[in-house]
């Protein structure tokens, strides 16, 4: 039986590479590390981009990160029908490479989140929530300032929506999908709610929806 192979990206200022790695791990992936200057991506079945503070976010949180050379590799998978997740900055360096529309912008209240929320699965056709069935609510930690999506265009899919909306979300999107669903951005942290010791394992149901789609055929 072939062993799924995924991709964790680390840029200067990723913190929760590992954590993500891990999580994969347990959802039964084979997860490695990937640098951010990495050219070549070849042999991977998917790939994400984790949550931390990308290149510091000194312009807009991931508009600098989307011009690592890896980048160039992720749309290349993206645009073969590959699986690719981006968890909290990961999702900013999406919408600005423009694999996911919209952008994001400050908290409504112009705070920093850091605390568990509750969301709703309301789109199953992706790659993150494949494995979870229509209106299942989940409990998953947030940790964002710059976490408000909003997409003027309004082409974007939300596949999860918060209960109840912590942050001013569009849509009370809490993660998107493009048109294909094999591209999704997800705000909340799912990583960090893959053991019950953590105080949730839901998180476990997106991501083993995700390595599944990493292990099944392309079709484009």
């Amino acid at each position: 039986m072939a062993v799924t192979r995924i991709g964790v990206v680390t840029f200067p200022g990723s913190n929760c590479e590992h954590d993500t790695v891990w999580a994969l791990t347990l959802a039964g992936a084979d997860a490695e590390l990937v640098w951010h200057r990495d050219t070549d991506l070849t042999g991977l079945d998917g790939v994400v981009l984790p949550g931390g503070f990308a290149h510091g976010d000194y312009l807009r949180p991931g508009a600098i990160a989307r011009f690592s050379p890896v980048m160039a590799e992720v749309a290349r998978l993206a645009s073969e029908g590959r699986p690719v997740l981006g968890i909290c900055n990961g999702f900013q360096i999406l919408c600005e490479a423009g694999l996911i529309p919209g952008a994001h912008i400050a908290n409504r209240d112009l705070a920093f989140i850091c605390r568990p929320v509750e969301v709703e699965v309301v789109d199953t056709d992706s790659i993150l929530t494949r494995a979870a069935e229509p209106g299942r609510r989940l409990t998953i930690p947030l940790n964002s300032y710059e976490g408000a999506w909003v997409d003027p265009s309004r082409a974007g899919r939300v596949v999860l929506r918060y209960v109840d909306d912590p942050n001013g979300s569009q849509d009370r999107a809490a993660a998107v999908a493009n048109e294909a669903g094999n591209v999704v951005g997800i705000m909340p942290h799912p990583e960090r709610a893959s053991e019950a010791v953590l105080g949730s394992d839901d998180g476990l149901v997106l991501l083993a929806g995700f390595v599944d789609s990493c292990g099944r055929e392309v079709t484009v």
